[in-house]
Protein backbone atom coordinates (compact mmCIF):
# COMPACT_ATOMS: atom_id res chain seq x y z
CA UNK A 1 0.00 0.00 0.00
CA UNK A 2 1.11 3.21 -0.87
CA UNK A 3 2.82 5.84 2.11
CA UNK A 4 -0.12 8.18 3.33
CA UNK A 5 1.04 12.01 2.78
CA UNK A 6 2.01 13.90 5.41
CA UNK A 7 0.52 16.97 3.75
CA UNK A 8 -0.97 17.90 0.45
CA UNK A 9 0.00 21.06 -2.22
CA UNK A 10 -3.27 21.60 -4.90
CA UNK A 11 -1.57 23.91 -7.22
CA UNK A 12 1.73 23.41 -9.26
CA UNK A 13 2.56 26.79 -10.30
CA UNK A 14 5.77 28.42 -9.81
CA UNK A 15 4.84 29.22 -5.84
CA UNK A 16 2.96 25.91 -5.52
CA UNK A 17 5.59 23.63 -7.30
CA UNK A 18 8.21 25.22 -5.21
CA UNK A 19 6.90 24.85 -2.16
CA UNK A 20 6.06 21.33 -2.45
CA UNK A 21 9.35 20.86 -3.54
CA UNK A 22 10.16 22.69 -0.12
CA UNK A 23 7.68 20.33 1.83
CA UNK A 24 9.45 17.29 0.34
CA UNK A 25 12.86 18.96 1.14
CA UNK A 26 12.25 18.61 5.07
CA UNK A 27 11.84 14.60 4.89
CA UNK A 28 7.90 15.28 4.58
CA UNK A 29 5.94 13.19 2.17
CA UNK A 30 3.62 15.29 0.23
CA UNK A 31 0.86 14.68 -2.39
CA UNK A 32 -0.17 17.27 -5.23
CA UNK A 33 -3.43 18.29 -7.70
CA UNK A 34 -3.21 20.46 -10.40
CA UNK A 35 -6.37 21.32 -12.28
CA UNK A 36 -4.03 21.31 -15.93
CA UNK A 37 -3.12 17.66 -16.52
CA UNK A 38 -0.29 18.46 -18.42
CA UNK A 39 1.29 21.04 -15.71
CA UNK A 40 1.43 17.50 -13.40
CA UNK A 41 2.79 15.79 -15.72
CA UNK A 42 5.93 17.79 -16.11
CA UNK A 43 5.90 18.37 -11.79
CA UNK A 44 6.15 14.25 -12.00
CA UNK A 45 8.50 13.68 -14.25
CA UNK A 46 11.11 16.53 -13.03
CA UNK A 47 10.43 15.94 -9.53
CA UNK A 48 8.84 13.16 -8.47
CA UNK A 49 9.14 10.21 -6.19
CA UNK A 50 7.86 8.02 -3.54
CA UNK A 51 7.32 10.69 -1.09
CA UNK A 52 6.61 13.53 -3.89
CA UNK A 53 3.30 12.35 -5.58
CA UNK A 54 1.15 13.87 -8.08
CA UNK A 55 -2.87 12.42 -8.27
CA UNK A 56 -4.40 12.29 -11.10
CA UNK A 57 -7.94 13.41 -9.46
CA UNK A 58 -9.11 15.36 -6.84
CA UNK A 59 -10.72 12.10 -4.77
CA UNK A 60 -7.06 10.91 -5.51
CA UNK A 61 -5.56 13.72 -3.59
CA UNK A 62 -7.65 13.70 -0.72
CA UNK A 63 -7.83 9.85 -0.44
CA UNK A 64 -3.64 9.52 -0.21
CA UNK A 65 -3.17 12.50 2.91
CA UNK A 66 -3.43 10.92 6.17
CA UNK A 67 -6.43 11.87 8.16
CA UNK A 68 -6.83 14.23 9.47
CA UNK A 69 -5.45 16.24 6.30
CA UNK A 70 -3.60 19.35 5.69
CA UNK A 71 -4.08 20.65 2.42
CA UNK A 72 -2.53 23.80 1.34
CA UNK A 73 -4.17 25.52 -1.38
CA UNK A 74 -1.96 27.37 -3.78
CA UNK A 75 -4.16 29.03 -6.95
CA UNK A 76 -4.99 31.97 -7.84
CA UNK A 77 -6.72 34.50 -5.42
CA UNK A 78 -10.38 34.81 -6.07
CA UNK A 79 -13.12 32.28 -7.82
CA UNK A 80 -10.77 29.53 -8.37
CA UNK A 81 -10.23 29.57 -4.51
CA UNK A 82 -14.10 28.80 -4.22
CA UNK A 83 -13.97 26.58 -7.11
CA UNK A 84 -11.22 23.97 -5.24
CA UNK A 85 -13.03 24.26 -2.29
CA UNK A 86 -16.61 23.82 -3.62
CA UNK A 87 -15.21 20.96 -4.99
CA UNK A 88 -13.27 19.41 -2.26
CA UNK A 89 -15.55 19.94 0.44
CA UNK A 90 -17.89 16.28 -0.33
CA UNK A 91 -14.37 14.48 0.45
CA UNK A 92 -13.44 16.03 3.52
CA UNK A 93 -14.16 15.66 6.93
CA UNK A 94 -14.59 17.40 10.71
CA UNK A 95 -10.91 17.76 11.40
CA UNK A 96 -9.79 18.06 7.80
CA UNK A 97 -8.01 21.76 7.36
CA UNK A 98 -7.33 23.54 4.01
CA UNK A 99 -5.47 26.32 4.04
CA UNK A 100 -5.29 29.53 1.62
CA UNK A 101 -1.75 30.12 0.99
CA UNK A 102 -2.39 33.09 -1.78
CA UNK A 103 -2.81 36.66 -1.82
CA UNK A 104 -6.52 37.02 -0.77
CA UNK A 105 -8.75 39.84 0.87
CA UNK A 106 -8.78 39.20 4.00
CA UNK A 107 -12.83 39.59 4.08
CA UNK A 108 -12.82 37.07 1.74
CA UNK A 109 -10.91 34.84 4.18
CA UNK A 110 -13.43 35.39 6.81
CA UNK A 111 -16.39 34.29 4.66
CA UNK A 112 -14.35 31.23 3.24
CA UNK A 113 -13.66 30.44 6.99
CA UNK A 114 -17.70 30.53 7.97
CA UNK A 115 -18.74 28.55 5.01
CA UNK A 116 -16.47 25.90 5.72
CA UNK A 117 -17.29 25.52 9.17
CA UNK A 118 -20.50 24.90 7.62
CA UNK A 119 -19.67 22.55 5.30
CA UNK A 120 -17.66 20.66 7.80
CA UNK A 121 -14.19 21.04 7.72
CA UNK A 122 -11.40 23.41 9.15
CA UNK A 123 -10.04 26.40 6.61
CA UNK A 124 -7.12 28.92 7.45
CA UNK A 125 -5.74 31.97 5.65
CA UNK A 126 -2.22 32.30 5.44
CA UNK A 127 0.19 34.90 3.70
CA UNK A 128 3.21 33.91 2.29
CA UNK A 129 6.03 35.79 0.95
CA UNK A 130 9.48 35.05 -0.30
CA UNK A 131 8.95 34.74 -4.16
CA UNK A 132 10.19 31.07 -5.71
CA UNK A 133 13.26 30.89 -3.43
CA UNK A 134 11.37 31.54 -0.46
CA UNK A 135 8.75 28.82 -0.89
CA UNK A 136 11.45 26.41 -2.04
CA UNK A 137 14.26 27.56 0.67
CA UNK A 138 11.76 28.90 3.64
CA UNK A 139 9.44 31.48 3.02
CA UNK A 140 7.95 33.57 5.65
CA UNK A 141 4.62 32.15 6.54
CA UNK A 142 1.58 34.26 8.30
CA UNK A 143 -1.43 31.79 9.57
CA UNK A 144 -4.57 33.38 10.83
CA UNK A 145 -7.65 31.99 11.83
CA UNK A 146 -8.50 28.69 13.60
CA UNK A 147 -6.06 28.74 16.74
CA UNK A 148 -6.40 24.91 16.75
CA UNK A 149 -5.60 24.43 13.19
CA UNK A 150 -2.38 26.40 13.74
CA UNK A 151 -1.73 23.90 16.24
CA UNK A 152 -1.78 20.86 14.06
CA UNK A 153 -0.35 23.10 10.89
CA UNK A 154 2.90 24.16 13.17
CA UNK A 155 4.63 20.77 13.04
CA UNK A 156 4.97 21.30 9.11
CA UNK A 157 5.02 24.83 8.51
CA UNK A 158 7.69 25.20 10.99
CA UNK A 159 9.97 22.66 8.94
CA UNK A 160 9.34 24.50 5.88
CA UNK A 161 9.56 28.18 6.77
CA UNK A 162 12.30 30.18 7.19
CA UNK A 163 15.11 30.74 10.08
CA UNK A 164 16.42 33.59 11.53
CA UNK A 165 18.20 34.40 14.98
CA UNK A 166 14.80 35.02 16.86
CA UNK A 167 13.41 31.61 15.27
CA UNK A 168 11.16 30.24 12.79
CA UNK A 169 9.45 32.73 10.51
CA UNK A 170 6.19 31.48 11.09
CA UNK A 171 3.57 32.37 13.60
CA UNK A 172 -0.33 32.63 14.05
CA UNK A 173 -0.93 36.32 13.49
CA UNK A 174 -4.40 36.67 14.95
CA UNK A 175 -8.21 35.35 14.55
CA UNK A 176 -10.17 35.27 11.47
CA UNK A 177 -8.77 36.73 8.23
CA UNK A 178 -5.45 38.05 10.10
CA UNK A 179 -2.70 35.83 8.29
CA UNK A 180 -3.96 37.81 4.87
CA UNK A 181 -4.16 41.03 6.35
CA UNK A 182 -0.62 40.70 7.84
CA UNK A 183 0.47 39.71 4.23
CA UNK A 184 -2.01 42.74 2.70
CA UNK A 185 0.08 45.31 4.97
CA UNK A 186 3.93 43.52 3.96
CA UNK A 187 2.96 43.62 0.26
CA UNK A 188 2.15 47.97 1.28
CA UNK A 189 5.36 48.38 3.11
CA UNK A 190 7.27 46.46 0.47
CA UNK A 191 5.71 49.18 -2.31
CA UNK A 192 6.57 52.08 -0.31
CA UNK A 193 10.12 50.43 -0.06
CA UNK A 194 10.50 50.06 -3.34
CA UNK A 195 9.58 53.29 -4.51
CA UNK A 196 11.92 54.43 -1.91
CA UNK A 197 15.05 52.68 -3.23
CA UNK A 198 13.88 53.70 -6.60
CA UNK A 199 13.42 57.56 -5.52
CA UNK A 200 17.15 57.29 -4.18
CA UNK A 201 18.43 55.65 -7.33
CA UNK A 202 16.67 58.29 -9.47
CA UNK A 203 18.72 60.77 -7.40
CA UNK A 204 22.26 58.98 -7.28
CA UNK A 205 22.32 58.89 -11.34
CA UNK A 206 20.60 62.27 -11.91
CA UNK A 207 21.78 64.39 -8.80
CA UNK A 208 25.20 62.89 -8.19
CA UNK A 209 26.29 61.17 -11.76
CA UNK A 210 26.24 57.87 -10.02
CA UNK A 211 25.24 54.97 -12.63
CA UNK A 212 25.47 51.74 -13.64
CA UNK A 213 28.02 49.41 -11.98
CA UNK A 214 28.84 52.34 -9.51
CA UNK A 215 25.29 52.52 -8.63
CA UNK A 216 25.27 49.15 -7.91
CA UNK A 217 28.10 49.12 -6.08
CA UNK A 218 26.79 51.91 -3.63
CA UNK A 219 23.65 49.93 -2.87
CA UNK A 220 25.79 46.76 -1.96
CA UNK A 221 28.30 49.01 0.13
CA UNK A 222 24.74 49.93 1.66
CA UNK A 223 23.65 46.34 2.18
CA UNK A 224 26.33 45.99 4.93
CA UNK A 225 25.18 48.72 6.85
CA UNK A 226 21.44 49.25 8.74
CA UNK A 227 20.28 49.64 5.15
CA UNK A 228 20.42 45.81 4.87
CA UNK A 229 17.70 44.24 3.58
CA UNK A 230 16.51 41.84 0.64
CA UNK A 231 14.86 44.27 -1.60
CA UNK A 232 18.81 46.28 -1.70
CA UNK A 233 20.81 43.24 -2.39
CA UNK A 234 18.45 42.56 -5.18
CA UNK A 235 18.95 46.32 -6.34
CA UNK A 236 22.62 45.84 -6.27
CA UNK A 237 22.07 43.03 -7.99
CA UNK A 238 20.05 44.25 -11.24
CA UNK A 239 21.93 47.60 -11.12
CA UNK A 240 24.90 45.59 -12.57
CA UNK A 241 23.35 43.89 -15.15
CA UNK A 242 24.83 44.89 -19.11
CA UNK A 243 21.70 44.60 -21.25
CA UNK A 244 23.49 42.19 -24.19
CA UNK A 245 22.20 44.85 -27.02
CA UNK A 246 23.23 48.39 -26.07
CA UNK A 247 26.32 47.24 -23.69
CA UNK A 248 24.73 49.83 -20.96
CA UNK A 249 22.65 48.83 -17.41
CA UNK A 250 19.73 46.64 -18.62
CA UNK A 251 17.72 48.58 -16.20
CA UNK A 252 18.18 51.56 -18.48
CA UNK A 253 15.96 50.08 -21.35
CA UNK A 254 13.09 49.21 -19.07
CA UNK A 255 10.02 51.11 -19.65
CA UNK A 256 9.50 52.70 -16.94
CA UNK A 257 5.72 51.64 -16.11
CA UNK A 258 5.35 49.69 -12.86
CA UNK A 259 2.68 47.28 -12.69
CA UNK A 260 0.36 46.11 -9.60
CA UNK A 261 -1.65 43.39 -8.58
CA UNK A 262 -3.83 45.23 -5.81
CA UNK A 263 -2.34 44.71 -2.66
CA UNK A 264 -0.85 47.70 -2.38
CA UNK A 265 -4.00 49.35 -3.13
CA UNK A 266 -5.80 46.98 -0.48
CA UNK A 267 -3.58 48.27 1.93
CA UNK A 268 -4.25 51.98 1.62
CA UNK A 269 -7.75 51.57 1.48
CA UNK A 270 -8.13 49.86 4.70
CA UNK A 271 -5.95 52.90 5.89
CA UNK A 272 -8.48 55.29 5.19
CA UNK A 273 -11.52 52.85 6.39
CA UNK A 274 -9.60 52.40 9.61
CA UNK A 275 -8.65 56.24 9.97
CA UNK A 276 -5.11 55.55 9.88
CA UNK A 277 -2.77 57.94 7.26
CA UNK A 278 -0.22 55.83 5.25
CA UNK A 279 0.85 58.58 3.34
CA UNK A 280 4.15 56.76 1.85
CA UNK A 281 2.56 53.63 0.90
CA UNK A 282 -0.38 55.68 -0.37
CA UNK A 283 2.60 57.40 -2.94
CA UNK A 284 3.96 54.22 -3.85
CA UNK A 285 0.80 53.20 -5.07
CA UNK A 286 -0.32 56.35 -6.78
CA UNK A 287 3.61 56.37 -8.30
CA UNK A 288 3.37 53.06 -10.09
CA UNK A 289 -0.38 54.72 -11.33
CA UNK A 290 1.16 57.77 -12.38
CA UNK A 291 4.23 55.91 -13.85
CA UNK A 292 1.73 53.72 -16.11
CA UNK A 293 0.04 57.19 -17.91
CA UNK A 294 2.82 57.33 -20.79
CA UNK A 295 1.06 59.38 -22.77
CA UNK A 296 -0.03 61.70 -19.95
CA UNK A 297 3.72 61.94 -18.75
CA UNK A 298 4.72 62.65 -22.58
CA UNK A 299 2.51 65.38 -22.81
CA UNK A 300 3.12 66.89 -19.19
CA UNK A 301 7.12 66.93 -20.22
CA UNK A 302 6.57 68.72 -23.57
CA UNK A 303 4.25 71.07 -21.58
CA UNK A 304 5.95 71.84 -18.28
CA UNK A 305 9.45 69.71 -18.53
CA UNK A 306 11.84 72.95 -18.55
CA UNK A 307 13.35 71.51 -15.06
CA UNK A 308 17.09 71.52 -14.32
CA UNK A 309 17.00 67.75 -12.45
CA UNK A 310 20.90 67.97 -12.45
CA UNK A 311 23.29 68.17 -10.05
CA UNK A 312 22.10 68.64 -6.50
CA UNK A 313 24.42 70.86 -4.70
CA UNK A 314 25.92 69.73 -1.75
CA UNK A 315 24.30 66.74 -1.54
CA UNK A 316 26.36 63.52 -0.85
CA UNK A 317 25.60 59.52 -1.08
CA UNK A 318 25.78 59.78 2.75
CA UNK A 319 22.95 62.22 2.92
CA UNK A 320 20.92 59.66 0.48
CA UNK A 321 21.98 56.83 2.73
CA UNK A 322 20.35 58.44 6.01
CA UNK A 323 17.67 59.80 3.52
CA UNK A 324 16.85 56.22 2.75
CA UNK A 325 16.78 55.14 6.46
CA UNK A 326 14.80 57.65 7.47
CA UNK A 327 11.93 57.17 5.21
CA UNK A 328 11.83 53.39 5.42
CA UNK A 329 11.53 53.87 9.40
CA UNK A 330 8.59 56.51 8.70
CA UNK A 331 6.92 53.31 6.28
CA UNK A 332 7.47 50.77 8.60
CA UNK A 333 6.00 52.96 11.31
CA UNK A 334 2.83 53.74 9.20
CA UNK A 335 2.71 49.42 8.18
CA UNK A 336 2.57 48.84 11.87
CA UNK A 337 0.27 51.61 13.21
CA UNK A 338 -2.36 49.98 10.28
CA UNK A 339 -1.73 46.76 12.46
CA UNK A 340 -2.25 47.86 15.23
CA UNK A 341 -5.57 49.73 14.46
CA UNK A 342 -6.77 46.81 12.26
CA UNK A 343 -6.09 44.39 15.51
CA UNK A 344 -8.50 46.24 17.51
CA UNK A 345 -10.91 47.24 14.82
CA UNK A 346 -11.64 43.52 13.15
CA UNK A 347 -10.93 41.75 16.57
CA UNK A 348 -7.22 40.18 15.71
CA UNK A 349 -5.82 40.50 18.69
CA UNK A 350 -2.51 40.18 16.22
CA UNK A 351 0.82 39.57 18.38
CA UNK A 352 2.42 42.31 16.18
CA UNK A 353 6.04 41.14 17.96
CA UNK A 354 5.31 37.92 16.34
CA UNK A 355 4.70 39.25 13.09
CA UNK A 356 7.81 41.27 13.28
CA UNK A 357 9.54 38.32 13.83
CA UNK A 358 8.25 36.29 10.94
CA UNK A 359 9.82 38.86 8.55
CA UNK A 360 13.04 39.14 9.81
CA UNK A 361 13.96 36.21 7.20
CA UNK A 362 12.18 34.58 4.32
CA UNK A 363 10.54 37.28 3.08
CA UNK A 364 10.63 39.85 0.29
CA UNK A 365 10.75 42.27 3.55
CA UNK A 366 13.26 40.95 5.46
CA UNK A 367 16.08 43.94 6.74
CA UNK A 368 18.00 44.67 9.22
CA UNK A 369 15.34 47.08 10.66
CA UNK A 370 13.25 44.44 11.38
CA UNK A 371 15.43 42.78 14.23
CA UNK A 372 15.27 46.83 15.70
CA UNK A 373 11.14 46.47 15.34
CA UNK A 374 11.32 43.09 16.59
CA UNK A 375 13.22 44.58 19.83
CA UNK A 376 10.60 47.46 20.13
CA UNK A 377 7.64 45.80 20.16
CA UNK A 378 9.20 43.72 22.33
CA UNK A 379 9.41 46.11 24.58
CA UNK A 380 5.78 47.73 24.22
CA UNK A 381 3.31 45.53 22.50
CA UNK A 382 0.88 48.32 22.45
CA UNK A 383 3.28 50.68 20.42
CA UNK A 384 1.48 52.60 18.23
CA UNK A 385 4.32 54.25 16.05
CA UNK A 386 7.28 52.50 15.58
CA UNK A 387 9.56 55.56 15.54
CA UNK A 388 8.50 56.83 18.98
CA UNK A 389 10.13 53.81 20.36
CA UNK A 390 13.26 55.52 22.20
CA UNK A 391 16.09 53.41 20.29
CA UNK A 392 14.49 53.98 16.98
CA UNK A 393 13.58 57.49 18.02
CA UNK A 394 17.16 58.19 18.45
CA UNK A 395 18.33 56.28 14.70
CA UNK A 396 15.49 58.54 12.76
CA UNK A 397 16.91 61.75 14.92
CA UNK A 398 20.29 60.95 13.35
CA UNK A 399 18.93 60.51 9.89
CA UNK A 400 15.97 63.02 9.96
CA UNK A 401 18.41 66.28 8.69
CA UNK A 402 19.76 64.13 5.49
CA UNK A 403 15.77 63.37 4.80
CA UNK A 404 15.06 67.38 4.95
CA UNK A 405 18.27 67.81 3.19
CA UNK A 406 17.51 65.45 -0.25
CA UNK A 407 13.82 65.97 -0.32
CA UNK A 408 14.46 70.22 -0.17
CA UNK A 409 17.37 69.84 -2.78
CA UNK A 410 15.61 66.90 -4.79
CA UNK A 411 12.28 69.05 -5.28
CA UNK A 412 14.07 72.41 -6.41
CA UNK A 413 15.29 70.67 -9.19
CA UNK A 414 12.19 69.42 -10.46
CA UNK A 415 12.69 65.48 -9.08
CA UNK A 416 9.62 63.66 -8.61
CA UNK A 417 9.82 61.92 -4.63
CA UNK A 418 6.55 61.18 -3.83
CA UNK A 419 7.31 58.19 -1.11
CA UNK A 420 10.98 60.44 0.73
CA UNK A 421 9.24 63.33 0.36
CA UNK A 422 5.57 62.03 1.89
CA UNK A 423 7.87 60.46 4.61
CA UNK A 424 9.16 63.59 6.15
CA UNK A 425 5.76 65.72 6.15
CA UNK A 426 4.49 62.69 7.82
CA UNK A 427 7.09 62.75 10.56
CA UNK A 428 6.56 66.55 10.53
CA UNK A 429 3.11 66.41 11.01
CA UNK A 430 3.34 64.17 13.76
CA UNK A 431 6.24 66.33 15.39
CA UNK A 432 4.11 69.92 15.33
CA UNK A 433 1.98 70.57 18.25
CA UNK A 434 -0.13 72.99 16.48
CA UNK A 435 -0.33 72.78 12.96
CA UNK A 436 -3.44 74.12 10.62
CA UNK A 437 -6.45 71.93 10.96
CA UNK A 438 -7.67 75.09 13.78
CA UNK A 439 -8.72 76.84 10.70
CA UNK A 440 -10.29 73.71 8.77
CA UNK A 441 -12.61 72.98 11.78
CA UNK A 442 -13.54 77.10 11.69
CA UNK A 443 -14.41 76.47 7.91
CA UNK A 444 -16.26 73.66 8.33
CA UNK A 445 -18.14 74.73 10.79
CA UNK A 446 -18.78 78.50 9.28
CA UNK A 447 -20.21 76.94 5.95
CA UNK A 448 -21.87 73.57 7.66
CA UNK A 449 -22.38 74.02 11.04
CA UNK A 450 -20.11 71.17 11.73
CA UNK A 451 -18.93 72.68 15.17
CA UNK A 452 -15.67 72.64 16.88
CA UNK A 453 -13.56 72.22 20.40
CA UNK A 454 -11.75 75.00 22.03
CA UNK A 455 -8.41 74.53 23.45
CA UNK A 456 -9.41 75.47 26.66
CA UNK A 457 -12.49 73.40 26.82
CA UNK A 458 -11.36 70.48 24.49
CA UNK A 459 -13.95 68.60 25.44
CA UNK A 460 -17.17 70.66 24.77
CA UNK A 461 -18.64 71.26 20.80
CA UNK A 462 -18.99 74.78 19.83
CA UNK A 463 -20.97 76.13 17.11
CA UNK A 464 -20.29 79.83 16.05
CA UNK A 465 -23.00 82.29 13.67
CA UNK A 466 -19.35 83.17 12.13
CA UNK A 467 -21.02 86.24 10.35
CA UNK A 468 -22.38 87.70 12.72
CA UNK A 469 -19.30 87.43 15.34
CA UNK A 470 -17.40 90.65 16.50
CA UNK A 471 -14.31 91.00 13.89
CA UNK A 472 -10.24 91.58 15.11
CA UNK A 473 -9.91 95.52 13.81
CA UNK A 474 -6.51 97.23 12.53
Amino acid sequence: MAQLADIGVIGLGVMGAALARNFHSRGLAVTTWNREDDMSQAFAAKYGDARLTVQPTLPDFVRGLEAPRRIILMVTAGRPVDLVLEALAPHLGAEDIVVDGGNTFFRDTVRREEWCRAHGFRFVGMGISGGEEGALKGPAMMPGGDVEAWQRLRPVLEAACAQSDHGPCVDHCGSGGAGHYVKMVHNGIEYADMQIISEIWTLLAGGLGITGKAASDVFAAWNNTELRSYLVEVTALVLAVKDPQTGGPLVDQILDAAGQKGTGRWTVEQGLELGIPLPTLAAAVDARGVSSNLAARKHGSALFGGRPMGALAGLTVDDLRHAFYAARIASYSQGFQLLQAASVAHDFGANLAAVSRIWTAGCILRAALLDRLYEALLRDAKLELLHHDPNLAAALSASLPSLRKTVARAMESGYAIPCLSSALTWLDGLATGRGSAALIQAQRDCFGAHTYKRVDAPDVAVHSLWADMDKIEG
